[in-house]
């Protein structure tokens, strides 16, 4: 006796599912990990609780993909810093780029980064694990780069580039960290234009 066919398996999502994901980055970005409930990911993503495990695994693997896009994003101008031609421009590049990027009129203020692991508890760990491994590959790229600028002579000989790097890094964690409480751009821009003033650190 032959069995009754059961069709094609699963069924279409019905949603589309970069968007869902570009909203839960959104989410993840104004509110961080701990902050984004699943009601708030799910309601803005407009799916269901089902329909987010099964396109994006748990709360940490959709974290993983938010964050995977928005350094691919939003938070791309690194990248682009990295690729100018001097060591002050890498410079300059990477706060501008951090001030446009904290400050954008229709997306939340600050960085999804620092946001996100500012108040993780102890269930975030693997998440705050994560976004200090992304950080600190972030300095790595930048200290790699000022040091090519000392052997091409862009830079000093004496010069330091771990130094400069974490300099550069801790400035922009600041910005972000002032962006988020709603300082304008304009005084975030004259910050950094002063804090390059000395460059490089002597």
């Amino acid at each position: 006796m032959g069995t009754k066919p059961s069709g094609p398996r699963g069924r279409p999502r019905g949603f589309d599912a970069d968007e869902a994901l570009e909203r839960a980055m959104l989410v993840f970005w104004e509110h961080g990990y701990e902050g984004a409930s699943l009601t708030g990911l799910t309601e803005a993503m407009g799916i269901s609780t089902t329909s987010m495990y099964a396109a994006f695994g748990n709360k940490q693997e959709l974290f993983r993909k938010a964050l995977d896009r928005y350094i691919a994003g939003p938070s791309g101008y690194l990248f682009r810093a990295l690729r100018e031609p001097t060591a002050l421009g890498v410079a300059g590049a990477i706060l501008a780029g951090t001030i446009r990027n904290t400050t954008r009129p229709a997306h939340p203020h600050g960085c999804l980064g620092v946001q996100a692991a500012l108040a993780a508890g102890d269930s975030g760990q693997e998440i705050r694990d994560l976004l200090i491994a992304w950080r600190d590959d972030g300095n790595t790229w930048i200290r790699e780069r000022f040091q090519r600028a000392v052997d091409e002579g862009d830079l000093p000989p004496e010069a330091d580039p771990g130094l400069l790097a974490r300099y550069i890094v801790t400035l922009a964690h600041g910005i972000a960290v002032q962006a988020a409480s709603n300082v304008p751009r304009d005084e975030l821009q004259r910050m950094a234009d002063a804090a390059l003033r000395g460059w490089p650190l002597s």
